[in-house]
């Protein structure tokens, strides 16, 4: 691999001194020109192929992708550019929106757990059951009038939502102990660069439908959101865990480095073809014996 990216600078494990505003939002770029970046793309892409296949030739482990971001910030073209050269069958991606009818009769987890990655996959979350301890953070009516808790439940807003985030934390390390990895980006766009982005999705036909109302009056909450963010991820990064708070005011270096990121947690998860046992080995070698007898 010709790039190498220090990763920890933008990898957090532990979260409890974590700071949003200290946090960089564009790096210099990773890249010398178009074609550059086009092959360390491609190089990113062939190694993450090649050891998704040892993990699904394993079947000991999978591994989950969460892409958490504000509007605009570049998730859908993050997951496909990054993941687009992995075998297809190997991976399974689920975007999560407004919870359907059946879905607010379950518990907030609910919708995602019933779709994590089985062993010897890779899942994709395009948001995910952060969406419980951020957009409903922000717009805690969510929680008391839609989702039909019970009344004891909400009545400490506050608990609710700190107890939220103790249950993601809990279900992550019991994810972990059973072999799922879970490994969650924040694209870390500001908020500059959002507008410019919300402008050109105006200006641009073929972008229009991208953009709705709802996203300017949910910029207005952008303070909120920053703070949900920093608790959501100062209470839930471990190392098994991490978060990666990724630059992303230029996509090129963002799909650089979260690329690099994906790939070096798949290299800590030891990856490899499975060992034959002896006696299968020698039923291999006796068809291939009878395959080369074979008259043309």
């Amino acid at each position: 691999m010709k790039l190498k990216i220090d990763l920890d600078e933008f990898r957090v494990s532990h979260g409890k001194s974590f700071r949003i505003k200290k946090t960089r939002t564009k790096v210099k770029d990773l890249y010398q020109d178009e074609d550059h970046y086009q092959s360390l793309l491609a190089e990113f892409r062939e190694e993450i192929d090649d050891l998704q296949q040892k993990m699904y030739a394993q079947d000991r482990q999978g591994l989950l992708l969460v892409f958490q971001a504000m509007d605009a910030a570049g998730k859908d073209s993050t997951i496909k550019h990054v993941m687009s050269g992995v075998n297809i069958q190997g991976v399974e991606c689920h975007t999560f929106k407004r919870p359907t009818s059946n879905e607010l009769d379950h518990d907030f987890l609910w919708r995602t757990s019933r779709v994590m990655p089985p062993r010897g996959r890779i899942g994709i979350f395009n948001r995910s059951y952060y969406e419980e301890v951020l957009v409903c953070r922000v717009h805690p009516e969510i929680v008391t009038q839609i989702q039909r808790l019970p009344g004891e439940t909400t009545k400490n807003i506050d608990k609710l939502f700190e107890n939220r985030l103790k249950d993601i934390h809990h279900f992550e390390a019991y994810s972990h102990r059973n072999g799922i990895r879970i490994v969650k980006f924040f694209l870390n766009v500001s908020r500059d660069e959002q507008k410019k982005r919300f402008l050109a999705r105006i200006d641009t036909p073929a972008k229009n439908w991208k953009f709705e109302e709802a996203d300017v009056k949910e910029r207005a909450c952008w303070k909120e959101y920053m703070e949900a963010y920093e608790d959501a991820i100062r209470s839930t990064a471990t190392e098994e865990c991490p978060w990666y708070v990724v630059p992303a005011d230029s996509k090129k270096n963002m799909r650089l480095i979260v690329s690099a990121a994906i790939l070096a947690e798949m290299q800590t998860m030891h990856l490899k073809y499975p060992k034959l046992p002896e006696e299968q080995v020698e039923h291999l070698q006796a068809a291939k014996r009878i395959l080369l007898a074979e008259k043309e």
